[in-house]
């Protein structure tokens, strides 16, 4: 197998000193530095030299000018600037999130129910923030979910967002979350497109493999090609998935475009549909509106959704502001006509994004304050909670009766002593039977035993036994059908089980499958040398670092 490509040096950038490398790709090497004023540390991505032309630096470009418009929210990446090294090689100083991505969580273990409608809520919340600007993302997937070190999901890569109005390619799309049209003669894009994607991605993370993704089968890229085309959505097969997330997903991932929910937003609510159901605190819809009155009155209760009205950065102004939608003098034709939603009221849900469930059930409360969203570098604002569980009344109010206009004007009535001397003997005659109804049963009965503690329930655990240990002693030899791996369990448990995944020249981070023996035969890679990628399991779920093994 051939060696992956070398990452290039970092470069040289004043107020910047770089720490560390962060990850390679086929475009770009992301570094992590910590800038000098303010100090903190960064995500630094840099084009590849060799990959440097007109085209390649004006998609740059956009998606800089792309999550610039986009990162006020806080389920999306935040860029701080954009420039061009010294060497010449374009860069982005993005938020730096030190957790695992959820391509590399889910391949471990799949998600909770309460974790995946959690994380579906708050990403379709930035889709739908991203296409209310006018912008389709087009590479929605586990590896593009980064996590903060909040723990909050966040939407990056936008290296191909498109507008709206402009037609999709399918270059550089991620087969196994993409939809069906994404692999037309003639390839499209729209809203629910990345409905589809979004579809995609949270059955991933309760299914911990990609929805098309079958164990024991070839799954290249054109066997998930046809599957996405032709084959029904597989059930997911657990027994705490209720029916109607399955039936959301279904709907979501549906194989004609009209037939998926019409925005991300309505996915989102359908998805909050089965939080209400299992008893789940209410994840809050984050989305940005540009065109709330300045006069609207704010409603201090969160509510299911929140509307925000928000400036954003525009890296084409000066000064760097503007409006996170672009207007209708500047939009390309037909884009406004189309997509922009008519402005909400207070109370209520947008024009165009009806809710999955009783619209008694949400609200939309309206925001028009820019310094709620003001936060200081890496830390999340303290407006956004994770989970709000508010649901509201239907709206039934008691009002009082009228009062005539004659009672108003004649005045309290005089005062009689003759109450007042019976409202103190009610009193003190209250009183009187309290303490003796609560001091004869005690005299009676005695003084009750106190239940004993025990030290037991309250006994610390040991963290360390919680940590799995990795395989060890991987060895790969020429056998039969292949090449066979043999490894040992250093700490061998009840119930233990490995997953494993054959690495590849076109695949250098495998999706990884189950096997419960300590030896695999895998194919022989006909580069020379061949991988594979080893996770040890415990019973309860708890997994071990991926490590590597390889023939000599």
């Amino acid at each position: 197998m051939s060696a992956k490509r070398a990452p290039m040096a970092p470069p040289d950038l004043p107020g910047f000193t770089y720490v560390d490398l962060l990850g390679s790709g086929g475009f770009a090497d992301v570094y992590l530095y910590e800038q000098q004023l303010p100090k903190r540390r960064v995500a630094v991505k840099v084009l590849l030299t060799d990959r440097m032309s007109s085209g390649s630096v004006e998609e740059f470009t956009a998606e800089a000018n792309v999550m610039a418009m986009l990162s006020t929210h806080p389920a999306i990446v935040t860029i701080y600037q954009a420039g061009v090294a010294r060497d010449g090689r374009p860069y982005l100083v993005m938020e730096y999130c030190p957790k695992p991505n959820l391509q590399v969580r889910y391949r471990r273990e799949p998600f909770s129910i309460a974790e995946s409608l959690r994380v579906g809520v708050q990403v379709a919340a930035a889709v739908e923030t991203a296409h209310r600007a006018g912008v389709l993302h087009r590479d929605i997937k586990p590896a593009n979910i980064l996590v903060t070190e909040y723990n909050r999901p966040a939407l990056t890569d936008f290296g191909i967002a498109s507008t709206t109005s402009a037609a999709a390619e399918s270059a550089g799309l991620s087969i196994p979350w993409s939809p069906p049209e994404s692999f037309a003669d003639v390839p499209r894009s729209d809203p629910r497109s990345d409905v589809y994607a979004l579809g995609a991605t949270v059955y991933t993370l309760l299914a911990g493999h990609s929805p098309f993704e079958v164990a024991g089968q070839r799954n290249n890229a054109a066997e998930l090609i046809h599957r996405i085309e032709t084959m029904p959505l597989p059930a997911l097969g657990r027994a705490d998935v209720p029916a109607s997330l399955q039936r959301a997903l279904e709907r979501a991932m549906a194989k004609p475009s009209a037939d998926r929910y019409e925005s991300a937003l309505a996915f989102a609510r359908a998805l909050q549909t089965v939080q209400i159901e299992l008893s789940h605190s209410v994840t809050a819809i984050d989305i940005l509106d540009d065109h709330i009155p300045e006069d609207v009155e704010q409603d201090e209760d969160d509510g299911l959704t929140r509307v925000r009205g928000v400036v954003s950065i525009n890296p084409e102004t000066t000064p760097a502001a503007g409006l996170t939608r672009p207007s209708a003098t500047t939009a390309p034709s037909g884009r406004a006509s189309a997509f922009a939603p008519t402005t909400p009221q207070a109370g209520t849900v947008p024009t165009g994004y009806a809710p999955a469930g009783d619209p008694a059930e949400f609200e939309t409360v309206l925001r028009n304050s820019p310094a709620a969203h003001a936060t200081a570098p890496g830390v999340m604002g303290t407006t956004d909670a994770v989970d709000q569980t508010v649901i509201r009344a239907s709206g039934f109010i008691a009002e009082a009766p009228e009062t005539p206009a004659e009672q108003v004007d004649a005045g309290p009535p005089p005062r009689r002593r003759t109450g007042l001397w019976i409202g103190i003997g009610v009193a003190v005659f209250v009183v009187i039977a309290v303490i003796v109804g609560v001091s004869l049963p005690g005299m009676l009965a005695g003084t009750p035993q106190q239940t004993p503690v025990t030290q037991e329930s309250s006994k610390p655990q040991d963290p360390i036994s919680a940590v799995v240990p990795e395989p060890e002693d991987i060895v790969g030899a020429p056998a039969d059908g292949g090449v066979r791996f043999t490894w040992t369990n250093p700490d061998p448990q009840e119930g233990d089980r490995y997953l494993y995944g054959v690495v590849t020249l076109a695949d250098p981070e495998p999706d990884l499958e189950p096997i419960t023996e300590t030896e695999i035969v895998v194919p022989a890679d006909p580069g020379g040398q061949t991988c594979i990628d080893l996770v040890l399991v415990r019973s309860q779920g708890q997994s071990s670092d991926t490590v590597r093994g390889c023939t000599p």
